[in-house]
């Protein structure tokens, strides 16, 4: 079934799935200093906990993507769950002097998230179809604001309440366990290709294909808007993921600077739980607004509802995305420059950047799935995944961090850590504005790529029937605008 009772039971689950993927990712955020006085590591090493667990996430992002697409992938995602709740749980018991295990134990995590985070979306562009997809991508990805801004806020307070940062990140893998107890029974494996088959004739629709693997990848590396895509998507990953991971240590060092501290680590317990609450909220809040946001922009722009009629156009995806990183840009640079003269400004800054930063989270992956195959998608996830992650938020935390070890020449003063960091991650401003260009590149490619998805799965008369949609996925073709503006 396409667009059912059962697709919609399935999705919820996934959703909290992806919800608690990404609380998990930045429990360790918002217990960093904690986790870093316990194993008393650098901020290079701080870093470099994020960046094993995406570097295996990466490794095992294609190995997961080849078996989705030729094998059950309901079982793919519970083993792999499994996987990362059983490692999360376990590298919360790890003793001050093996913090090398603790780093194998987080690089686990990823194997674990590989197998989950690049199946979901294939399975869901099965279970449904045209403005149905869209409006599910967007709310699917809701969890990646919701659940980072949890994650600072549950990871923080769980410590200061229990009294160790351990179960500041043990928390979610008890829940977790619940929740894959409800992908057994409440999720399963519909038919690949069936969504796309529902909005072409039957028995024109071409679903299976005879390509081998490397073929595959071929066909993909041959499809621009997914390269340009995935590029832009990386330049702005790195930006978020750096700042997901160091922006509350920022303004830790710089409340301890303004109070006069000698070392971070003299912050009082109270004012680490504000930051990580105000920070959670803010990105909660941002990542909400701006998903939304720049899903219903897209939208708009698509059908030219109202004052957007004059700027009607299916290219809109891309062009809100690159707009977004691009508004993002000066908003950062902003809050680098004068954020340690006003708390307040820097939080603004952070609110306003993040929530165009976010434009972009509910587009990509429903764009995509309007240029590539159904037995494709996972194949095409995983490296769409792999890029991102190896070049964007995996090595990110790290070289930042890195660098801030350079600039501060062994300082722990608050001003000097502060000043080191926020240094670092002037590369970011730029890599935005990269961002911005490369998902401006693919809405030109955007259109023409549409159409060979289209020859290749054998829907509709390419000649004939114009393609009007975008954001809509494959809403049947030579629909008139008025029918076309009543469905969305």
């Amino acid at each position: 079934m396409v667009n059912s009772q059962e697709d919609y039971i399935s999705v919820t689950v996934l959703f909290v799935v992806n919800l608690l993927n990404y609380v998990d990712r930045y429990t360790v955020a918002g217990v960093l200093t904690a986790v870093q006085t316990y194993y008393n590591i650098s901020d290079s090493l701080g870093g470099l906990i994020q960046t094993v667990f995406l570097i295996s996430f990466m490794v095992f992002s294609p190995i997961c993507g080849y078996l989705g697409d030729r094998f059950n992938r309901k079982w793919i995602m519970i083993i792999g769950v499994g996987i990362w709740l059983g490692a999360v749980l376990g590298s919360s018991f790890v003793p001050a002097n093996h913090f090398w295990l603790f780093l194998v134990l987080r690089s686990f995590v990823g194997i674990g998230e590989a197998s989950y985070s690049n199946v979901a979306p294939s399975l869901i562009s099965d279970m449904f179809n045209g403005q149905k997809r869209s409006t599910v991508f967007m709310i699917f990805y809701f969890a990646i604001p919701v659940g980072s801004g949890l994650g600072f806020i549950v990871g923080s307070n769980v410590a200061t309440l229990t009294g160790h940062w351990q179960w500041g990140i043990r928390v979610s893998a008890i829940a977790g366990f619940i929740v894959m107890i409800a992908l057994v029974l409440f999720t399963y494996e519909p038919e690949r290709g069936a969504a796309d088959r529902a909005n072409g004739d039957a028995k024109d629709t071409v679903v299976a294909t005879n390509t081998t693997y490397l073929e595959d990848l071929v066909i993909l590396l041959k499809t621009p808007t997914l390269v340009a895509c995935t590029w832009g998507y990386t330049a702005l990953v790195f930006v978020s993921g750096t700042l997901s991971w160091w922006e509350p240590t920022v303004i830790q060092h710089l409340t301890a600077w303004h109070q006069g501290l000698n070392d971070t680590k003299e912050l009082p317990t109270t004012d680490k739980d504000r930051v990580a609450l105000y920070f959670g909220a803010i990105t909660t809040a941002g990542g909400l607004i701006g998903v939304i946001f720049g899903s219903m922009l897209s939208k708009w722009l698509v059908v030219g509802w109202g004052p957007f009629k004059r700027f009607q156009t299916e290219r809109a995806p891309p062009l809100v995305s690159g707009g977004g990183a691009l508004l993002a840009a000066p908003l950062l640079l902003i809050g680098m420059i004068f954020g340690e003269k006003s708390l307040v400004l820097l939080y603004i800054m952070i609110f306003f950047g993040l929530t165009f930063l976010c434009f972009n989270w509910g587009l990509n992956i429903d764009m995509l799935t309007t240029v590539i195959h159904p037995n494709r998608r996972s194949t095409a996830f995983s490296y769409f995944v792999l890029v991102s992650h190896l070049f964007g938020d995996a090595s990110g935390p790290y070289l930042i961090g890195l660098i801030s070890d350079l600039i501060r020449h062994g300082s722990t003063l608050p001003k000097d850590q502060y000043h080191s960091l926020v240094t670092a991650t002037y590369c970011c401003v730029a890599l935005l504005l990269i961002s911005a260009g490369l998902y401006f590149v693919s809405s030109l490619t955007l259109v023409s790529d549409r159409r060979k998805f289209r020859m290749e799965m054998g829907l509709d008369d390419l000649q004939s029937k114009p393609i009007r949609t975008s954001t809509d996925s494959l809403e049947r073709i030579g629909a008139n605008d008025e029918v076309l503006s009543s469905r969305l």
